[in-house]
């Protein structure tokens, strides 16, 4: 099939004059996750992971993705003809330096520019500048061969009080002109779903666990105008936007809008965040302004309201949790427990919980060594049954009215070996210390990785991913630009000074091909500690309410330090959860809970 696929899009190419048709995962927004529709990467390579680009040539296709995904990748592409080229490995080509080397001179690059980001489109322009390659990006030629494609999605609109968000409408708009005032631009655009989202205090269903709305937005000192299909708004979502000055035009209505922009005007937009067919619809004599889009720090910094709402979304998430490892505990060996009817039965626990919108990601639950590939998704040919024996990864969260989850236990289902009992205790470890930590402002998630890692680097062991993301407000459960990583980049890559208010991710793990995977994630909001003389020092708080599997723990690895803080946080979680349990599970989280 994916074989056939790649014939009839080589015909194409030949067709159109193209040397090599490039085919990114992102949708017209540069969402990490897409609807059905936009899922061209995936009817082409049968890849499912969110990351990875395919590019196809006459004699050959590669497909380029990430650490997370190189097990899965290996797996989905048997057979297909597509090499894989894990990014980021020693001796692996870039996208641009395998396309540098590979097109002949003058060659024809094509793409649909509509799924490309200005940011990527130029800088392939700079590295292939010398070969004089020409772009040819009005063609979707995927679209042309994708028979019975998924329509464009246009789930209903809904709107999201203050007593949610924290902030009206108007005073977000109005903070938004200022800033646009700051950087003396005429018109900002912002394309970006979870941005324009937060910005209106609307939210939809137009991407599956991603409450966003399909739409550009584009506002001038006296005009916000929202490109959408209209069908999807009631009456009453239309007139709430409209009482704050917010026109509806069609949504596919952007192109032709940025064409009638007058010549002098300055455009402000994030070319990482515009894709390459709009930004090429302006004329030449308009300047474009390439900035961070400006609704990136105020939606990233939690208000009181939003911080107040996330304890109350992750206490729901942690009864949820918590109840279903006791569940594991007691019926794994006595019925059929399968990857996939984990998944159900969290849902179960999940839909139980007041104001639960359903989950925030597909749920990671891998079993043995399914647990060591990072971003495994069960399906029914892959779903195993689990066993009285070893160890579960459950990577799972929630989207609530109140904020959105993100969470992974690893639980041992019996008995456990040395050599697990170890890397988990390492994960622990790293766990305990980095939401522990104490720091001065201005620092960044390059300057804490650190505690996180250093007791897995003691013993010569890292994993392949970020130690954390920023998480949204009932929003995308990976939002930038606060996140923990130890390689910094000239694009700013882990940079990010934390702020009081910013909800991130602390996950380090240890996987093992063919043997077994460890993840252990809270949720930590960062806040301010005591200001002295030397400044001011902040910490962070941790959300998550949910035990981590002492059966799983070696006590003699550690510190005196290290015993304390798990014992203040199992305390915490016993006294927070508890009383929201039966008998029966409040009594086996006593035990949980138990001081070491």
């Amino acid at each position: 099939m994916i074989q056939e696929r790649l014939q009839q899009l080589r015909a194409l190419m030949k067709r159109e004059g193209m040397a090599a048709y490039m085919i990114l995962t992102e949708d017209f927004h540069g969402s990490e996750y897409v609807g059905a529709y936009f899922k061209c990467r995936k009817f082409m390579s049968g890849f499912t992971g969110s990351a990875g680009t395919l590019v196809v040539c006459e004699d050959m296709a590669g497909l380029w993705t990430d650490g997370r995904y190189f097990l899965q990748a290996e797996e989905q592409l048997a057979g297909s003809t597509i090499t894989l080229y894990k990014s980021g490995e020693e001796g692996v080509p870039t996208i641009r330096e395998f396309l540098k080397e590979k097109l002949p001179q003058g060659a024809v690059l094509g793409f649909d520019g509509r799924a490309v980001n200005t940011k990527m489109a130029h800088l392939l322009e700079k590295t292939l500048a010398e070969k004089e390659v020409r772009f040819a990006f009005e063609k979707d030629l995927v679209g042309e061969i994708w028979e019975n494609r998924p329509a464009l999605s246009a789930e209903p609109v809904m709107l999201l009080t203050e007593k949610y968000t924290g902030k009206s409408r108007a005073d977000k708009l109005a903070l938004l002109r200022e800033k646009l005032a700051e950087k003396k631009g005429d018109y900002f655009v912002l394309s970006s779903l979870d941005d324009i989202a937060w910005l209106l205090n609307i939210r939809g269903n137009d991407v599956i666990c991603n409450p966003v709305v399909l739409s550009y937005l584009a506002m001038t000192a006296d005009e916000t105008v929202l490109f959408i299909n209209e069908k999807t708004m009631s009456e009453e979502v239309k007139a709430a936007l409209a009482a704050d000055g917010v026109v509806f035009k069609p949504y596919n209505d952007i192109y032709a809008y940025m064409k009638q922009i007058p010549a002098g005007k300055t455009v402000v937009l994030d070319e990482g965040k515009t894709n390459y067919a709009v930004i090429s619809s302006v004329g030449a004599e308009v300047k474009v302004q390439n900035e961070t889009n400006l609704t990136l720090l105020p939606k990233a910094i939690k208000n009181e309201t939003e911080v107040e709402n996330e304890r109350q979304a992750h206490i729901k998430d942690g009864v949820a949790v918590t109840k279903l490892m006791y569940w594991l505990k007691h019926n794994v060996g006595k019925q059929e427990i399968t990857e996939l009817s984990v998944a159900d039965k969290l849902e179960e626990f999940h839909q139980e919980q007041e104001n639960y919108m359903g989950p925030s990601f597909e749920p990671i639950i891998g079993y043995a060594e399914h647990g060591a590939i990072i971003h495994y998704s069960a399906t029914e040919e892959s779903s195993v049954a689990l066993k009285p024996e070893g160890l579960v990864l459950m990577d799972t969260g929630g989207q609530y009215l109140e904020g959105t989850t993100d969470i992974t236990r690893t639980v041992a289902l019996g008995p456990v070996t040395e050599e697990e009992k170890k890397c988990f205790t390492l994960v622990l470890r790293g766990n305990l210390n980095l939401g522990a930590a104490k720091f001065k402002y201005g620092c960044c998630g390059a300057n804490l990785d650190y505690l996180a890692r250093f007791p897995m680097w003691e013993e010569g062991l890292d994993y392949n991913h970020g130690t954390g993301h920023g998480v949204g407000y009932f929003l995308n459960v990976h939002e930038g630009p606060n996140n923990f990583g130890w390689k910094v980049t000239d694009g700013g890559r882990n940079q990010t000074v934390f702020e009081e208010g910013m909800i991130t991710s602390n996950e380090p793990g240890l996987y093992f091909e063919g043997k077994f995977g460890i993840r252990l994630e809270n949720m930590i909001v960062c806040k301010k500690a005591e200001k002295t003389e030397y400044g001011q020092f902040m910490c962070f708080e941790t959300l998550t309410m949910v035990p981590f599997d002492l059966d799983v723990v070696d006590a003699a690895l550690l510190s005196v330090r290290e015993k304390q803080l798990l014992n203040n946080y199992h305390k915490q979680v016993y006294e927070t959860i508890a009383p929201r349990l039966t008998a029966e599970e409040a009594a086996w989280l006593k035990e949980a809970t138990r001081e070491i």
